[in-house]
């Protein structure tokens, strides 16, 4: 099974799910934004120049991600440090 890195800062209460190499320095080409009416809060797909989803950033994440999944992140915000 392949790592995911997601991290977590709990201040904007947002995640991001990275889908590339932790080493690599991919940059965002496009962002398609989810309805956030039908997903009840903001998610956006990240895809690089090729098409390909790059990553996942989850506002309001503490109410659409998993208590555990959260708690395994790697904190941005101070209570991480």
């Amino acid at each position: 099974m392949a790592d995911v890195r997601v991290t977590y800062d709990k201040t904007v209460n947002a995640a991001y799910v990275y889908f590339t190499d932790p080493q690599a320095r991919v940059k965002a080409a496009h962002m398609y934004p989810c309805d956030p009416v039908q997903v009840g809060g903001m998610i956006n797909l990240d895809f690089d120049e090729d098409g390909r989803l790059i990553g996942i950033e989850v506002l309001a994440a503490s109410s659409k991600l998993p208590d555990h999944l959260l708690e395994a992140t790697e904190r941005l915000d101070a209570e991480g440090s």
